[in-house]
């Protein structure tokens, strides 16, 4: 996926999903169908968020981005900035 507003609308819609499994395994921790599900949601949330830093640059940062050097985080368009 080379379309940065794409994968990033992809990015937000898994992250939305996995928040949702979040709040309702917080009610019914012993749903194993719920826990996989959110088990497979971040891990494709983490690699839909590295595939868009290898293509588009860093996503978000203290300490769970990646910074080449020089420092880029503020040469870049913020992730909001970069189109709708």
């Amino acid at each position: 996926m080379k379309d940065g507003k794409k994968l990033l609308d992809k990015i937000r819609q898994v992250e939305f999903a996995a928040v949702d499994l979040n709040i309702y395994l917080d009610n019914f921790p012993d749903n194993k169908k719920a826990l996989a599900d959110y088990n497979t949601l971040s891990k494709q949330l983490m690699y839909l968020k590295r595939e868009y830093e290898a293509n588009f640059g860093m996503l978000i940062n203290f300490g769970f981005s990646q910074s080449e050097y020089p420092w880029s985080w503020t040469n870049q368009p913020w992730p909001w900035e970069r189109g709708n």
